[in-house]
């Protein structure tokens, strides 16, 4: 997993990217909060990231306000990392979106529990995208069959979005998932093979003599 990194102090930033490349997780470094906007907001961002509150340019707070602004399909997870430890100021960060704090200076333990906290956090949430989507598709399949169809009432072809007119089964196939297997109802069998008709009724007459005449 990618994450970013906004910290303008270099000593800082370097203990985070140290703890961070040595859980194994790639990591993005920017030095002030107009960079690390800029970064999250690429088609490419990452997932996570860890934004000081105090930052050049602009601060890491306003950050986190302009990200949940955004409307964006897969939303980050946010950790604020600051000296603020005011209760108040905990309560405005995470009033103002963000999903995490961190006090400063950080413990490296700490550090690696909140990220494991965040990507399982982004997991569920991509899970539970996956699933809407799904859900979505399936709805859609749903809706095709729905509504009125016109269909021919001498050779029952239906037709279809492009007005062309195609097969019943074939028009049901498309649109659901539904199989086809074709027979003969007793009807059809009689007014279009009556032969065969006869013969099944014949046979269906020796059957029923041979059974109920007794063996000897």
């Amino acid at each position: 997993m990618r994450i970013l990194v906004a910290e303008d102090d270099l000593t800082s930033r370097r203990m985070l990217v140290a703890v961070l490349q040595k859980g194994g997780y790639e990591v993005i470094e920017t030095t002030n909060g107009a960079e690390a906007l800029e970064c999250l907001q690429k088609s490419d961002a990452p997932n996570l990231a860890i934004l000081d509150w105090m930052m050049p340019v602009m601060d890491g707070l306003s950050v986190v306000r302009r990200i949940r602004e955004t409307n964006l399909p897969l939303p980050p997870y946010l950790i604020l990392l600051t000296t603020k430890g005011e209760k108040a100021d905990v309560v405005a960060g995470l009033e103002s979106g963000a999903d995490d704090y961190l006090p400063k200076p950080f413990d490296a333990g700490e550090l690696r529990a909140r990220v494991e906290v965040g990507r399982r956090m982004l997991e569920l949430q991509q899970r539970l995208a996956t699933q809407i989507q799904d859900l979505h598709q399936a709805l859609e399949h749903i809706r095709t069959l729905q509504g009125i169809l016109p269909i021919c009432m001498h050779c029952k072809k239906i037709r279809n979005d492009k007005g062309y007119w195609e097969q019943l089964e074939g028009y049901i196939s498309k649109h659901s998932h539904a199989e086809f297997t074709h027979g003969l109802c007793e009807e059809c069998l009689e007014k279009f093979y009556p032969n065969d008709k006869t013969r099944a009724k014949d046979r269906s007459s020796f059957k029923s003599d041979t059974e109920s005449t007794p063996t000897r």
